[in-house]
């Protein structure tokens, strides 16, 4: 029969063999079992020291959670002060941060471990022979806030250091080690994304939000938001135990700290910034956000000689990355309908460097942060790109205002900008959305709209197959067109084998499209036929288009304020950038032809009805050989083609512009002529 191991045997091997797997997968980023399995784990500890309390102790990965909600947080004196770093800002400066350190110590050595700078909350951990007793905020560098309740909840934070049979001195006496209490992008943008489902107002950015979680009295509240701890040193009173910055590294690893991953030791300025444009390079693929690189001379004992100056030590420097805030003015506030029916506000600024990128527009989320804000058309702001998010608008300039300036109805707006369309806020939501309108009908008139005959013109792909497509999930957006197959096809009843090859040919057919036609394709309002070319011409391909400002928008021929408007907001709309990258990465790649043909610079205007031909097949053909098809007569009209029952206000516009009015026979004759 088996012996049944005793329960604290049983709860010490499952201790170990969690910790082991929370070793693996927050600090080697490798997992040795499966979310799941490790969760089974856990239960199954709790369970056991639920039935025997007696065998609980401190470091127990059960005891991340525990004790109740704090009136205050006591403070607590550092051993050594949490000092900060100076700031340097290229090349030159850092030279002549060696040369101070070198006339300083003129043995000083020429090695430094350079790292990310982590755009966190700095955070000390104290461990008395291996086990978490404090954790305490920098604060002023000599007082911080004892933060331990709530740092014991963050997942990656070891609440014991591991064993290390090589260095077991580390797991006797103090051992404390400083880093970076950070959200990871990926689960900052998440948190938002269920907050904008709950209608509850967006954080800001992972920086304050995890200073500001830290700061939470209630351990339970703390443990709801995905927080990391991210060591950048390791403090031994005996200074021995740790020759050099590099070796610290290596040790917070062994002993179960989680780094940055990206450290590296260099020799000389030239080594230096060459991490530092390698950092610049990857920045925005990083899981969490960075704001510069720290370089530090890697030898601790001349580290400690060279001493502090003022505030800050003179062994180490904080290279600084491109300004992340900046001032411009709000030329316009145009909302943005995404794919989901949502009424997004978008602040458009003149363009500005911040955080090394030109911006010009910054969402403003909602109807209760234009209020909060009170930003105006007008305005002078403070934009912000807090490490490496999107910009948004931080304050506004008061005193800056013009005196001229109104607040922002957004009601009003919203029936200014959308005549045609009802919005309506639910209850407990900050979003206006489209009334009638769900994401699935939004995709499906967007679908019809980008295959019909004068966007890309999709053999096959008419409405009752955009409807087969969409309700079984096939397609969520229209890039996904690109990546159906005919297997996909031959799952949904309407589609036989000669009809889904013939499809999925047909699409594969118009991955090149024009791209005047593409842009059309796309339904960006107001943005037809005529004004998918004049803007096609004015810009010639689909980036500078991205990036043109309101003013150069509006100076377009055809284009005008609702127009442009419209343009900057569909472009101001993360998702639609985001298509047009999924777009490109299928391998559609629109093109742009300079026109050419015998009616180049001929611009015609058609009233009335035609016997022979259609309007669209008309413009088509006026088109095709480099003419201009407007809808109305302006200055620099050239032809009113008079149909029959002639619209009376187009005949007196032409007599007004000394337009030459011809019959439907006459562009018969122009069209013929000049094919």
């Amino acid at each position: 029969m088996m012996t049944v191991p005793p329960p604290k045997d049983r709860i010490e091997k499952l201790r170990n063999l969690i910790n082991d797997y929370r070793y693996h997968y927050h600090v080697l980023d490798e997992s040795i079992m499966s979310e799941a399995a490790a969760d089974s784990l856990k239960h199954e500890l709790s369970q056991l020291e639920a039935k025997y309390p007696e065998l609980i102790t401190p470091d127990s990965p059960t005891q991340r959670v525990a004790g109740q909600a704090l009136d205050k947080f006591n403070k607590v004196t550092h051993r050594t002060r949490m000092i900060s770093l100076s700031d340097v800002f290229d090349r030159s400066e850092v030279e002549a941060w060696i040369k101070r350190m070198e006339r300083a110590l003129p043995t000083v050595g020429n090695e430094f471990l350079c790292d990310i700078k982590m755009d966190g909350l700095a955070c000390s951990l104290i461990y008395e022979d291996g086990v978490l007793v404090q954790a305490v905020t920098r604060g002023d560098s000599r007082v911080g806030e004892d933060v331990t309740a709530n740092v014991r909840t963050i997942e990656n934070v070891p609440l014991a250091l591991r064993r290390n049979q090589k260095f077991t001195h580390f797991l006797q006496g103090r051992t404390e080690i400083r880093g970076e209490i950070v959200m990871f992008k990926g689960q900052f943008d998440q948190l938002n994304e269920q907050r904008a489902e709950l209608g509850l107002p967006l954080f800001k950015n992972p920086r304050n939000l995890a200073a500001g979680t830290i700061r939470q009295l209630d351990p339970k509240l703390v443990a709801e938001r995905p927080l990391n701890f991210i060591g950048y040193d390791i403090i031994r009173d005996n200074i021995e135990d740790t020759p050099t910055i590099e070796f610290g590294y290596q040790m917070m690893q062994e002993l179960g700290v989680a780094t940055s991953r990206q450290t590296q030791v260099v020799r000389g300025v030239d080594e230096i910034m060459s991490y530092i444009e390698h950092i610049g390079e990857i920045r925005e693929d990083l899981p969490f956000n960075t704001d510069g690189v720290v370089v530090k001379l890697n030898d601790r004992l001349q580290f400690a000689e060279l001493g502090v100056v003022g505030k800050t030590p003179r062994a180490a420097v904080a290279y600084k990355f491109a300004a992340e805030e900046a001032t411009t003015v709000v030329k316009d506030i145009v909302i943005s309908i995404g794919r989901t029916g949502a009424a997004t506000p978008v602040a458009v600024f003149d363009p500005v460097e911040v955080a090394g990128t030109t911006v010009q527009h910054a969402s403003l989320h909602n109807a209760d942060e234009i209020a909060r804000l009170d930003v105006r058309r007008g305005d002078t702001v403070i934009i912000f790109k807090a490490g490496d998010i999107i910009p948004q608008v931080q304050s506004v300039l008061l005193d800056l205002r013009p005196d001229d300036s109104t607040a922002i109805d957004y009601q009003q707006e919203l029936a200014r900008q959308y005549p045609e369309l009802e919005f309506i806020r639910p209850e407990g939501e900050a979003v206006y959305r489209v009334k009638g309108l769900t994401g699935p009908i939004i995709l499906k008139r967007a679908l019809k709209h980008f295959a019909s005959k004068g966007a890309l013109d999709i053999d096959t792909l008419g409405e009752k197959n955009v409807e087969a497509l969409v309700d079984a999930g096939l397609v969520n957006d229209l890039a996904d067109i690109y990546t159906l197959t005919k297997d996909q096809l031959l799952g949904i009843e309407r589609f036989a084998e000669i009809s889904a090859q013939k499809l999925v040919d047909a699409i594969a057919a118009k991955k090149q499209p024009s791209l005047e036609r593409f842009l059309f394709g796309l339904g960006i309002r107001h943005v037809g036929t005529q004004t998918a070319i004049d803007l096609v011409a004015a810009f010639e391909n689909m980036d500078r288009l991205i990036d043109a400002t309101i003013d150069q928008l509006r100076a377009v021929d055809g284009v005008g304020e609702v127009v442009a408007e419209s343009v900057v907001a569909w472009f101001a709309d993360e998702d639609n950038i985001a298509l047009l990258d999924k777009f490109k990465y299928l391998g559609v790649t629109p093109h742009y032809e300079q026109k050419t043909g015998a009616l180049l610079g001929k611009n015609f205007v058609i009233t009335g009805s035609l016997e022979t031909m259609s309007r669209d097949e008309a413009a088509d053909k006026i088109r095709a050989l480099g003419g201009v098809f407007q809808s109305s007569v302006s200055k620099d009209t050239t032809y009113l083609v008079a149909g029959g029952k002639v619209g009376a206000s187009k005949l007196k516009k032409a007599e007004q512009y000394n337009t030459k009015v011809i019959t439907e026979a006459d562009l018969l004759d122009i069209l013929t002529k000049h094919n």
